[in-house]
């Protein structure tokens, strides 16, 4: 039998940035500090003790955010951290839904806006934007997010699907969406499209 995999530093960095993202919040956060590091303290534990992310039909740990007025989740096993976005770089000659490039200690990460991508409503830039870096094995790109809605468990099985309001590129990345109307993305299919794939030289 593989020994489990230890995620533990992972998790402890999150769960820092994500605290250090609530307090910048202030007022008008949807959960308190103090709440939010003891639920991200118990998937720390409840993590590291997990060799394999979880599956349909079982209980999945994500992350929520809102983005143009809706509620979005994914896995945090994709989840690298989450930071304000202070500045960008334009890239010419890319898709509408690239935003650009940012510098996150010292990495080039690509930004996607899925706002454009979704064909969301969408007004400017503000200080309530932050962006969402996703991670995978071979592949780290961020999501221009709204804000933060904190950490939450929901049961993959009872995830719908295939719904009408749903379809197009919306549907290409949908995991499903929860009774509360939270859609719940593909994390994994979001990190494999190499569509999504922006080639920064």
């Amino acid at each position: 039998m593989s020994e489990p995999i230890d995620t533990s530093g992972r998790w402890d960095q999150l769960r820092e940035r994500l605290g250090e993202l609530e307090r910048r919040l202030g007022e008008g956060s949807d959960i308190s500090t103090s709440e939010l590091n003891k639920r991200l303290a118990a998937r720390t534990r409840q993590w590291a003790g997990a060799a394999q992310p979880a599956e349909l039909g079982e209980q999945l740990d994500v992350l929520r955010f809102s983005l143009s007025d809706e509620l979005y989740a994914i896995g945090s096993e994709h989840v690298a951290q989450v930071l304000p976005l202070n500045q960008y770089t334009p890239l010419p000659s890319t898709p509408a839904y690239v935003l650009g490039i940012v510098n996150v200690r010292g990495r080039i990460v690509s930004v996607l806006d899925l706002r454009v991508l979704f064909e969301l409503p969408h007004g400017s830039l503000s200080d309530r934007s932050f962006l969402l870096i996703l991670h995978s094995a071979d592949m780290e790109f961020g999501l221009l997010i709204d804000r933060v809605l904190g950490v939450a468990t929901i049961s993959c099985a009872n995830l719908q699907k295939d719904l009408p309001n749903l379809s197009g590129v919306r549907a290409r990345y949908l995991l499903g969406v929860t009774t509360e109307q939270c859609t719940v993305l593909d994390g994994a299919r979001l990190l494999g499209d190499p569509d999504l794939r922006v080639m920064v030289e």
